[in-house]
């Protein structure tokens, strides 16, 4: 009873403080030019989407109020308002090379009953017709719960022709709905007479079930962006648990209303890029999420916050969750049979996984709730993501597998981050199989390249929360490979005096390098995935190519090659080569003297390159690179190089280990510097010499 009076507290208090909020008077502008006719879009009545809740047109009550207490100081305008200056601006001046940029991207967001509402306004520069593409607007939204929705539109382009200022409004008619998933839906639309010059803006009124989180808020995207704000009405009876993520100080980070709100900017926010080695954009976008963590009301402080404990608790509660995994398969007692004949658990763990590795596939849906149950989805041999691991864990159990459920979050959802309990971050359901203290097994059955003894590389370095419904007990593990991520490459040949080199390499790829491999031997042709063997190099020529092992997981693959070199450089008296052949380090991926992002490698790994090489009659050695060891700053990279002549014979070893996975932004110039230099040494040539 406590804690739904305490709920009905909350919806009171935040709907009265919400709606006795008094609007200023409007204040003169007349540096600023307006049009004479507002249009706002009714999103819920157009054709194909279906939104449950309508609000009035017309009604940007919060937002347009905020927009009468601007500061000169702020960058932000009201709808329809446009400075000339904007207009005539040709670049953005911390971002030279855009096409584009944001000039403002603020919200208002507030509970009110019964839903979180939103109000956003947007407005974009179109420098060149490179970045007219920034035109085609896409707002995606959540509906796995049905609870979020986009409720009023409105959106107009505005350009300057002939020293006057045009606008053309956004007609209803191009105004399109999309069902993506059973997750994700989005409101599309192409913005009208769109000119290299031209500002578009857009603002509309979102809302979500206020039995939701609050929306996280993106200061930054993929355009520069002069200006980004949230404003958030908070009642002071509430304390709010905020996570953001920021490399640069807020320009303003203040209470506002008299305790009931608090806003946050920042300013001048580059364009977010992919770096190499970068986790995904999702873990490094600055941005603000919060939730609320405590209520106080008659001189108490209630603590609402959630443990992850809590979370699971809340699924194992949830008969839409569970009631699949109650279902019976068809043939499922024979599957298990045939398991329960294996030796041991790792043979049967193998034997099921493989079973509906191959017999399910994946129908492109990343949902992990199963909406007509697993059986029909064993029926059909297709399923969703949480359907087909929901089967595995099913034959597991029978099979008298200690498997859960695990809910997880990949790569290019981020990060789940334990500190900031909110299930929501969860995007995938996987299976848990914990062996002891030190060893567990993470299984995902929807991807066809994954093996059953390798974690899915996309949740490396990440939380997962596993679900022990029967013993009512779900805790937070920490996802990484345990042993490092070994290459061994070997070469064996012959160099003739002409300036030609032919022999065979045996490449050995274990764990993730099998499986990227494997992948990309199917998805490329002969000739595109022999380019990718030889680095693009055409002085190589590929004979033969033979691939072993790969239907058994506990072995490397092994690619067998004969192939034949032309060495460039060569003339009448010098031959020229380098040992490193056949290898993905011909390239240095760290180029950039900057970066934004941690540098995630995702495991720690070995690389060993061993060679032989056949010196040519009449020729001998003129300059050989020398031994040595070279050492990044923390030493949790060695490079190691040793090299000599034996019989007329150059051998060569090198390997490279790499100690840690992710590094902090902070060493990035040590490690710039690092593999700058590695990079030079692994490139280094052999010289040979004609004698006499």
């Amino acid at each position: 009873m406590k804690k739904l009076f305490l709920a009905l507290v909350i919806l009171i208090v935040l709907s009265y403080s919400t709606k006795a909020q008094t609007k200023p008077a409007g204040k003169a502008d007349t540096a600023k030019t307006k049009p004479t006719q507002k249009s706002t879009i009714r999103i819920d009545t157009l054709k194909n989407v279906k939104f449950p809740v309508n609000i009035a047109a017309n009604k940007f009550d919060r937002i347009d109020s905020a927009d009468l207490n601007l500061t000169p100081a702020i960058p932000i305008e009201k709808y329809g308002y446009v400075d000339t200056a904007d207009l005539k601006m040709t670049s953005c001046d911390f971002e030279k090379d855009a096409n584009a940029m944001v000039l403002f991207d603020r919200a208002e967001i507030a509970l009110s009953v019964p839903e979180i509402v939103m109000e956003r306004q947007r407005r974009v520069k179109i420098f060149n017709d490179n970045g007219k593409s920034e035109a085609n607007i896409r707002i995606d939204f959540d509906n796995k719960y049905g609870e979020e929705n986009i409720m009023s539109l409105e959106a107009e382009t505005i350009t300057l022709s002939n020293g006057k200022i045009e606008y053309t409004k956004l007609d209803p008619k191009l105004i399109y709905g999309e069902n993506t998933d059973n997750d994700k839906s989005a409101v599309i639309f192409s913005m009208p007479n769109v000119k290299a010059g031209s500002i578009i803006e857009y603002r509309y009124m979102y809302g979500k079930d206020i039995r939701g989180t609050f929306p996280p808020w993106p200061f930054q995207c993929n355009l520069p962006t002069r200006y980004s704000q949230l404003n958030a009405f908070i009642n002071p009876m509430l304390t709010f648990s905020v996570y953001y993520r920021r490399n640069k100080p807020f320009v303003r980070d203040t209470i506002s209303m008299a305790g009931f709100g608090h806003v946050w900017a920042l300013s001048d926010i580059p364009s977010i890029k992919d770096e190499p080695y970068m986790r995904s954009q999702a873990d490094n976008l600055q941005s603000l999420s919060f939730i609320v963590s405590a209520v106080s009301y008659n001189g108490q402080t209630t603590d609402i916050r959630k443990t992850w404990p809590d979370a699971g608790k809340e699924l194992f509660s949830d008969k839409y969750f569970y009631k699949p995994f109650d279902q019976s398969l068809r043939d499922e007692d024979d599957i298990v049979k045939q398991a329960k004949t294996r030796n041991t658990d790792d043979s049967k763990i193998a034997f099921l996984f493989k079973q509906v590795k191959t017999s399910m596939k994946w129908n492109d849906d990343k949902t992990w709730l199963s909406a007509d149950g697993i059986k029909s989805a064993w029926k059909k041999k297709s399923g969703n993501w949480g359907e087909i691991n929901m089967i595995l864990c099913r034959l597991l159990k029978l099979a008298g597998i200690k498997a859960y459920p695990m809910m997880v979050s990949t790569r290019d959802n981020g990060k789940l981050l334990p500190e900031f309990v909110n299930v929501h971050q969860v995007n995938k359901l996987v299976v848990y199989i914990p062996v002891d203290t030190a060893k567990y097994y993470v299984l995902d059955a929807s991807d066809k390249y994954n093996v059953y003894n390798e974690v899915p590389f996309e949740l490396l370095n990440s939380y997962g929360l596993f679900l022990d419904k029967e013993k009512s007990q779900c805790a937070l593990v920490f996802i990484k490979k345990q042993a490092p991520v070994k290459q061994v490459v070997f070469i064996q040949a012959e160099i003739n005096p002409s300036g030609a080199m032919n022999g065979t390499a045996e490449i050995n790829n274990f764990s993730y390098n099998k499986s990227n491999i494997l992948e990309l031997h199917e998805k490329l042709d002969e000739k595109k995935f022999k380019e990718f063997l030889t680095n693009n190099d055409n002085n190589i020529k590929i004979t033969s190519l033979k691939l072993e092992n790969a239907e058994t997981d506990s072995l490397p693959l092994l690619q067998t090659i004969d192939f034949s070199l032309d060495l460039p450089g060569t003339d009448d008296k010098y031959i020229y080569f380098s040992p490193n052949l056949f290898t993905s380090l011909h390239d240095n991926p760290f180029v950039s003297k900057n970066r934004e992002s941690e540098i995630d490698f995702g495991y720690t790994s070995s690389y060993s390159i061993n060679g032989r090489y056949k010196i040519p009659a009449g020729y001998k050695i003129e300059s050989l690179p020398k031994s040595m060891n070279l050492l990044a700053a923390d030493r949790s990279i060695s490079f190691k190089r040793m090299i000599g002549e034996d019989d007329g014979n150059i051998l060569v070893n090198y390997v490279i280990s790499y100690k840690k996975s992710v590094y902090p932004l902070s060493v990035y110039a040590d490690l710039y510097a690092y593999f700058k230099k590695m990079n030079e040494i692994l490139n280094e040539q052999i010289v040979l010499k004609k004698s006499g």
